[in-house]
């Protein structure tokens, strides 16, 4: 399974996700419920206990990589992201196929594939390059680190912020897959997917080291 890592940038740190970030977490979701209508968010101590504890199971079964997205200026939680849907395609084919499992030792094992989601930021986070940062840092670690051949990427059709974010990456839209599950709002939702492969990974780094460039400029000015 992934091993944890911390991955640090100029202006966000994601850290492991872990029990000391419940306080943070709830405290940056405290504001601007409207806004989180499509992703799951804790509110209060007793959910973002629940949700860091989920986090930390779901890496022990290897399936998620959580992560908690951290203000380098003043150490304070700002939302949270995360690794999931793992896919290895090493060694031969064993039957019967287990998607998303390694074959041999797992705890060695790095994926091939995986997909980033379940982000989330505070409401003093968004518009300030934060999550641009951490989605840099993200797809570094998979392509450089990982040598992942894809990340894959999603969004409920109506999340039209997400669908925008996403696109400004450079991530190339894999269509729309209609009725495709629940949404937290109990509607049948239709999800866009995205993805970005290993060999547009130069541009798409190029592109959000652009946009962090121009983003430092305005804030600066």
């Amino acid at each position: 399974m992934p091993a944890p890592v911390t991955l640090t940038g100029r202006r966000v740190r994601l850290e492991p996700l872990a029990p000391h970030h419940v306080p943070g977490l709830a405290e940056a979701s405290d504001t601007d419920r409207e806004a989180y209508a499509f992703t799951p968010v804790p509110q209060g101590l007793d959910e973002a206990a629940a949700y860091v504890a989920q986090a930390v199971t779901d890496h022990v079964a290897g399936t998620a990589l959580a992560f908690a997205v951290v203000a380098t200026v003043d150490n304070r939680v700002l939302g949270s992201t995360r690794f999931s849907r793992f896919d290895y395609w090493q060694g031969p084919v064993v039957w019967p196929i287990v998607h998303g499992m390694p074959v041999g030792d797992p705890v060695l094992a790095i994926p091939d594939a995986a997909e980033i989601g379940n982000t989330w930021l505070s409401a003093r986070a968004r518009g300030t390059g934060i999550n641009l940062e951490s989605k840099l840092l993200l797809l570094q670690h998979a392509f450089e680190v990982w040598r992942v051949r894809r990340i894959a990427m999603r969004a409920d059709v109506r999340n039209l912020r997400s669908r925008i974010a996403i696109e400004r990456l450079g991530a190339a839209s894999d269509g729309v897959r209609r009725a495709h599950s629940r949404g937290l709002d109990g509607e049948v939702r239709s999800t866009a997917f995205y993805s970005i492969l290993d060999e547009e990974w130069p541009g798409v780094r190029g592109t959000i080291e652009q946009q962090l460039a121009s983003s430092s400029r305005l804030q600066n000015a």
